[in-house]
């Protein structure tokens, strides 16, 4: 396994922060008129809906303190993230939390950031092949994984189910982990003749393996990776359809990574299939509304208002000169992280109301019932 954890005790400190308003376009509120700012985020993205919400749900958590941030977005392009990092760098950041828009390319803009005595936090997704990263905040990962994979296996009766299996960007770390997860769930139905694999044939190959290597996880993922793109997971799923045979077209299971590739694989498979059980990841309002139409099955719900509040907890702890412990490891292939770890929430047309609405997540009143 990639993931080890270990028990331990994680302190925390209630925070909430203003925005400053950043060069590459978040608008926010300025802490400081000096120019200085204590706290630096950079997030890969304003095209995907999942960064957006996460912005948001930043923007509502942090309110007003002492402290001041800057938010910038590197528009998936990591030239520009390891820029922010250097723009942060010159404003006297104390902390920088930062999700890498790929893991293995953003060593440089964090051993930078290091180099300036600041402490680094990765952000969703794990910094890969560097020591410069001090402590990770994520989602449990692989827990996301299997929670995917428990669904498809408790909705499936019988032998010789077609199961077709996507991933995401194979330069994210949070991509096998995702899949290993669900690999540990979906093996022993794969194995015993539950599921049949459709649209990989290195899984296929490895149905009675229990536990693959980063290796296999690396072929797997070559073959069926959407790299978190809603265009990438319709021509795969509209390429899978086609050859696939009208025996294999009846009733199919269907893990999908994350919302946008499920809507757009759901989006193939209303018009190709009888019928589908589809897997999800983020709870994105789009995609709340498929599992309330029975478009989509299901989502994972990773709840922003948590991972904003644990990062920030463990910003202000590190700030404040307290010690910091976390709850699991992650090894990034140069060093063991210290990591805090939140967990998931499986959400489908049964708990749709009781996890998202009553929650205070989301408003009643932004879906149709």
């Amino acid at each position: 396994m990639f993931m080890k954890k270990k028990l331990s005790f994680f302190l925390a400190v209630v925070l909430t922060l203003g925005f400053t308003a950043a060069s590459t376009g978040c608008d926010g509120n300025s802490g400081s008129d000096s120019g200085s700012v204590n706290i630096g985020v950079v997030l890969p993205t304003r095209e995907e809906p999942r960064w957006l919400q996460d912005e948001a749900k930043f923007m509502e958590v942090i309110g007003a303190t002492d402290y001041t941030v800057e938010v910038m977005f590197s528009h998936g392009e990591t030239a520009t993230e390891k820029q922010n990092v250097e723009a942060l760098l010159e404003k006297g950041i104390q902390v920088l939390i930062i999700c890498p828009q790929t893991a293995d390319a953003a060593g440089p803009a964090v051993e930078a950031a290091k180099a300036k005595g600041v402490t680094v936090i990765s952000y969703d997704r794990l910094i890969m092949g560097t020591d410069a990263v001090d402590y990770y905040v994520t989602f449990d990962s692989v827990s996301v994984g299997e929670t995917q994979g428990r669904y498809l296996a408790d909705n499936a009766s019988g032998s010789g189910n077609p199961l077709y299996l996507y991933a995401g960007a194979a330069s994210d770390n949070n991509a096998f982990l995702f899949f290993e997860g669900a690999w540990s769930v979906l093996q022993p139905k794969i194995a015993d003749g539950t599921f049949v694999i459709k649209n990989s044939s290195k899984a296929a190959a490895l149905r009675d393996k229990a536990e693959l290597s980063r290796d296999d996880l690396a072929e797997i993922i070559g073959q069926i990776s959407t790299n978190w793109d809603f265009n990438t997971a319709k021509n795969l799923a509209e390429a899978n359809m086609t050859s696939a045979s009208a025996e294999d077209k009846k009733h199919v299971f269907v893990l999908a990574p994350n919302d946008g590739a499920a809507r757009a694989i759901a989006d193939v498979l209303a018009v190709n299939v009888g019928s589908f059980v589809i897997t999800g990841q983020d709870a994105e309002k789009e995609s709340v509304q498929y599992v309330i139409d029975g478009k989509q099955s299901m989502t994972v719900f990773k709840d922003t208002r948590t991972l904003a509040n644990d990062a920030m907890d463990m910003a202000i702890a590190i700030i404040k000169g307290d010690s910091v412990s976390a709850p699991a490891d992650y090894d990034n292939g140069k060093k063991s992280v210290p990591s805090k770890q939140t967990a998931v929430v499986a959400v489908d047309r049964d708990n749709v109301k009781s996890a998202l609405i009553d929650t205070g997540y989301y408003d009643e009143a932004d879906f149709a019932w």
